[in-house]
């Protein structure tokens, strides 16, 4: 089996946990470093998240670096209200004695990129203000990474924090805007496919069950609850939608969602259209944006990913 080397760049809320464990747990990824940004929580405390969760799982080997605090322009929009006081659903794990390494995030994700040119897929779930800057750093990002994924955007649905922004768009636009006009090969799983990948009651059962034999397990089902409880009024029903941890999924097995070459626009005007991730998706005109397209999912199979996140969850230790 194909391994990936990963590079993880996250605002380590609870959906972005999850994708975590996936890439430390699953065969096929070689996570090779994980990088904090400012987004669901403050900085610090999103590579406090990533440093317990590596902790948990003994894999303090892996390095975690520190990235931008700001978005590139405006403010921090943190959602304790979803994912909790510590993002982590009020579960309150501990690194311990672990810390970050004095590399920043950008310089980090640059660095590697060069040491093996090709090789490395970064996924981004959180907002792009590192990878933004890695970009700057070393123009010649795009060609040295192998692909990036970004959990980002809403092009054909509805927003999350706004009638048309998707969170992680909406915390840094500027950012977003050059990594999207960036030439990266990349791909954007966004709203149009998350918000159709659920886990529900029959999943979250399974996983509590999973949780009894394999305790560092527990604090995920219980972050994954307190998730639930935001979730269950904008759904309807008991579920919540795994953004992140998607993205992670189509990282290693890009046969989970069938894609569509756009060429996007990020508006970063200050107003309500502020964030939005738009496609010209007109037929028999003229495209009125020109920038290199990127791969947009817009069809999940949606089931098939919830069990290769299983797959990865039942691989965990059982002490």
């Amino acid at each position: 089996m194909e391994t990936i080397p990963l590079i993880l760049d996250c605002d380590t809320g609870v959906d972005d946990a999850l994708a975590l464990l996936v890439a430390l747990l699953h065969p096929k990824a070689k996570l090779l470093g994980v990088t904090s940004v400012h987004g669901n929580i403050p900085v610090q405390k999103a590579a406090e998240n990533n440093l317990s969760i590596l902790k948990l799982f003994h894999r303090e080997d892996i390095p975690v670096a520190v990235g931008s605090a700001l978005p590139l322009a405006g403010e921090n929009h943190f959602a304790f209200q979803v994912h909790g006081k510590d993002g982590l659903g009020e579960t309150y794990l501990s690194p311990g004695s672990l810390s970050p390494i004095d590399e920043p995030a950008a310089l980090f994700i640059a660095r590697l990129a060069r040491e093996h040119p090709g090789e490395i897929t970064l996924v981004a779930t959180g907002p792009l203000t590192n990878v933004a800057l890695a970009f700057l750093l070393e123009p010649e990002l795009p060609r040295l990474l192998r692909r990036v994924v970004v959990m980002g955007g809403a092009v054909t649905v509805p927003g999350n924090v706004t009638p048309l922004a998707e969170a992680n768009i909406f915390n840094d636009p500027e950012a977003a805007r050059r990594v999207l006009n960036a030439g990266f090969p990349l791909t954007l799983i966004g709203l149009d496919v998350t918000m159709k990948t659920l886990f529900g009651p029959k999943e979250m059962a399974r996983l509590k069950n999973l949780a009894a034999e394999k305790p560092a397990l527990q604090f995920i089902h219980r972050a994954l609850a307190f998730y639930t409880d935001f979730y269950t009024p904008i759904l309807g029903t008991a579920a919540c939608p795994l953004h992140d941890p998607l993205a992670l999924a189509a990282a290693l097995d890009p046969s989970l969602v069938n894609c569509q070459p756009m060429s996007l626009y990020v508006e970063t005007a200050p107003g309500q259209a502020r964030g939005a991730t738009l496609a010209d998706r007109r037929h028999g005109r003229a495209k009125a944006f020109t920038s290199p397209p990127v791969d947009v999912a817009l069809e999940v199979k949606a089931e098939d990913a919830v069990e290769f996140i299983f797959s990865a969850l039942e691989r965990a230790r059982s002490q």
